[in-house]
């Protein structure tokens, strides 16, 4: 078997391939080209798998992203994508093959993390990868959307819905499409474990809507200079909103695109695909039990590869020291690291001293953001604590001020 990069000479043969690994066929391009979910693919960042006689049975590819961390620090990230084996040649080690060179092309690179969105959870993890952000579906019955009264008026965390003097404009998918761009990207560099969405992007209506080109009703919030603030995409069908993303720079914009939606007409009920699982919507409903949570899952999966680059990258809340022992057994490496904080800055250097806590680089990987505490892996029996206040002084040091969360799909 051959593993190799993709050429332009290659592009019809990696997406036929691809789509085969998946048992479908490719679509014909809309009038006009693009809204294709692969059409932003580059082919540059691309591998093929070969057989022995020269077939192809395998791809993988990784698109240029930029990914928020913690501490609204902006870093750039492979996206991981059109990885497909052929049925006939699963199980065979192709695509053990495939993540390893495409592992040592990233690194070459000097990239020093990669993210993905897995098919199916058990297959990453045994190439170092681990799930950082998780998302759920919020459904609330049109005749439960009534908001409770606020209780809290000229709190300190900002502004409420109460004091949202900004307006909403219902306008169509095809009209508003710099807007939709330009409210994505403010939102984004604030928000950790959000992912960038290149303009190539949003003009080849690449992915799934809002930014392919699909029919969408939008709602878009601006506030009270005018400026666009927020947007609701969303489409009606046999009486059920779904709200494709909400997107929204602060609370104010959210709540009153989400009164927005909960307060339509000739619906039974509102469904938010994509919410973070601590988002605040529940709870300012005047019943609780009406969102009713379904399709909490896992999202952006994250992946080291120089660990101290990666450490050292992201900003950090609370100052304090670690000491973390960490395998990747996938790339046959074993270190140890001394982590430093202090003053949102952090050093990492190997070090012999005794670890605090002894872990594999996915749940390092799962950590990184802080979506998920380490103390829960600790529990799980993925982490080791070498002493009973390690998964504590851990929990603190990787504690982030805001959840990580990603909405965007590739």
């Amino acid at each position: 078997m051959e593993i190799r990069p993709a050429t332009d000479k290659d592009l019809d043969v990696f997406v036929d391939t691809l789509h085969a690994a998946f048992g479908r066929f490719p679509e014909t391009p809309a009038e006009g080209g693009g809204g294709l979910w692969w059409s932003a693919l580059e082919i540059d960042r691309s591998l093929l798998a070969l057989a022995a006689d020269g077939r192809p049975v395998g791809t993988a590819g990784a698109y240029s992203f930029e990914l928020t961390l913690p501490g609204e620090v902006i870093v750039p990230a492979a996206g991981v994508t059109h990885v497909g084996v052929l049925p006939s040649h699963r199980r065979q080690g192709v695509l053990s093959a495939l993540m390893r060179q495409q592992l040592a092309e990233l690194r070459a690179r000097g990239e020093f993390l990669s993210v993905l969105l897995a098919s199916e959870a058990p297959i990453y993890g045994r190439f170092g990868y681990g799930p950082a952000t998780y998302t759920q579906r919020l459904t609330v019955p049109r005749h439960q959307a009534a908001f409770a009264l606020p209780r809290a008026h000229g709190t300190a965390g900002g502004p409420t819905a109460e004091r949202d003097t900004g307006s909403v404009e219902l306008l169509r998918r095809a009209e508003c499409g710099e807007i939709l761009e330009d409210v994505y990207d403010r939102y984004r560099r604030a928000q950790p474990g959000a992912l960038s969405r290149p303009h190539r992007w949003w003009t080849l209506g690449a992915g799934q809507p809002p930014v392919s080109p699909a029919p969408r009703h939008v709602a878009v919030h601006r506030d009270a200079d005018g400026i666009p603030d927020g947007y609701a995409s969303y489409s009606v069908d046999t009486g059920t909103l779904t709200v494709d993303e909400t997107i929204a720079t602060d609370d104010a914009a959210f709540t009153a695109l989400a009164r927005f939606v909960l307060g339509h007409d000739l619906v039974t009920e509102v469904v938010f695909k994509h919410l973070p699982p601590d988002h605040p919507l529940r709870w300012q409903l005047a019943d609780f039990r009406a969102g009713q949570v379904s399709d909490d899952t896992d999202w952006l999966w994250v992946r080291l590869l120089d660990v101290p680059a990666a450490l050292t990258a992201r900003g950090w809340f609370t100052d304090g020291e670690l000491v973390l022992d960490v395998d990747d057994p996938f790339l046959g490496e074993h270190s140890r690291y001394l982590l430093t904080v202090r003053e949102g800055k952090a050093d990492c250097v190997p070090t012999d001293r005794e670890p605090d806590l002894s872990m594999d680089v996915s749940d390092l990987a799962s950590v990184y953001l802080g979506g998920t505490a380490p103390s829960t892996l600790v529990r799980a029996a993925h982490i080791r604590a070498h002493h009973p206040g390690a998964a504590a002084l851990a929990d603190s040091l990787f504690r982030t001020d805001r959840t990580p969360h990603c909405l965007h799909w590739f």
